[in-house]
């Protein structure tokens, strides 16, 4: 079973001896990373923006049923 595992993981992992392969990997991972940390807090920022018009418009709303 362990035989199986090791090949298995053998074709998907590899650790160069030069490890400045290691370098575009590291640049790019952090690029991603900081693209989805912008991404989040964009979403965050537009997500709070509707909770405050859904909120005017739910005291709007509620405001005008007490009228009537």
């Amino acid at each position: 079973m362990s035989s199986i595992l090791n090949s298995v993981l053998g074709l998907f992992l590899y650790f160069p001896e030069d490890k400045s392969e290691y370098i575009p990997a590291a640049i790019s991972s952090f690029v991603f990373i900081m693209a989805a940390v912008l991404t989040m807090r964009y979403i965050i920022k537009i997500s709070k923006k509707q909770e405050e018009k859904a909120k005017k418009y739910e005291e709007e709303w509620l405001g005008k049923n007490k009228k009537l």
